[in-house]
């Protein structure tokens, strides 16, 4: 049986690099494209002319295909699609926003678009905005997340009931036995974010980096509720944000809480305690840095031995 998503991206294993802001530069992505992934450039964090000198990096650095995950929530959207469509790059992951506003637009100019969703509801809007696949992300994942609060063992099989296209798996996913596991939920394909946070590659702090080992199964909570929700790891800048909500703060104090670039300083500037600090619950399962290409490598390794194994079981 066809794979629906390797025929869609070109792409040797239905492996998917999560844009993660701050995190997913070029090297990151034309690492996991050169290993038979699909690379993933995070332009939340960019303008639009740094957006044009990654493109320009990541393909020199590969010729496998490779993509850019725009959030549609950016004020810098609208001009880094306009980036993507020079450059000519023809694969775009887009989160955070209506799919609706750009996929004909893309869809116009030969692009390949796949839209994050957190329900089934949102995953049938995007097929009727015209994308390509969808990723339905758990609430077990790093980053900005859905209210619902859906884990991906329940959201998987409900999306991939709920449409006809493509379904790619996100929400605590780091090895190939998890990756087997959405396969068994329907899906065609996995996207990794946290994972590849803890790489050579990554674009993060190496602070962050070493952050991601240390934690345990409880050390991340979904914040920020009011304004858009967020996966955060628990530190100083958390619990006075935690303590905010708690205490009924309303959505523009929590704004000056949080203030500009905080994201920034706890990812890409390395501050633990007082920066924002966007991880999913998988991290738990991370345990060393590794390469890229390793770490595919071990996904795609696990993932055969554990097929394998499952076909000798019987109930």
């Amino acid at each position: 049986m066809e794979n629906r998503i390797k025929a869609l991206f070109g792409i040797r294993y239905p492996l998917v690099q999560g844009g993660m802001v701050w995190c997913a530069g070029w090297e990151l992505a034309a690492a996991v494209s050169n290993a038979g992934g699909l690379g993933l450039i995070g332009s939340g964090s960019m303008s639009a002319e740094e957006l044009r000198r990654q493109i320009k990096a990541c393909r020199a650095a590969t010729k496998e295909p490779f993509g850019v995950n725009v959030p549609l929530m950016n004020p810098r959207a609208e001009s880094q699609l306009e980036v993507v469509l020079e450059e000519g790059v023809d694969i775009v992951f887009t989160s955070a926003g209506d799919p609706s506003r750009y996929t004909p637009h893309l869809k116009a100019e030969n692009v390949r678009v796949c839209h994050v969703v957190s329900s089934s509801r949102f995953a049938m809007k995007a097929v009727r905005a015209g994308v390509d696949a969808v990723v339905a992300e758990g609430f077990e994942a790093g980053g900005h997340n859905g209210r619902e609060e859906t884990t991906s063992m329940v959201l998987i099989p409900a999306v991939c009931r709920a449409v006809d296209i493509p379904v790619i798996a996100a929400g605590g996913i780091a090895t190939g036995r998890q990756m087997l596991a959405a396969f068994a939920l329907g899906a065609e394909g996995v996207q990794m974010g946290t994972r590849f946070v803890a790489s050579r590659e990554a674009s993060c702090h190496v602070n962050f980096k070493r952050k991601v080992l240390e934690l345990g199964e409880g050390d991340t909570m979904l914040a920020l509720k009011s304004l858009q929700p967020v996966r955060l790891v628990k530190n100083e800048f958390f619990e006075e944000i935690n303590w905010a909500e708690t205490h009924g703060v309303k959505a523009e104090e929590l704004k000056k809480i949080l203030g500009q670039g905080r994201s920034k300083k706890g990812m890409f500037e390395g501050d633990l305690e007082q920066g924002e600090l966007e991880i999913g619950e998988v991290a738990a399962l991370v345990d060393e840095i590794k390469s890229a290409g390793e770490i595919v490598r071990d996904i795609v390794s696990e993932f055969e031995i554990e097929l394998n194994r499952m076909k000798t079981l019987h109930l």
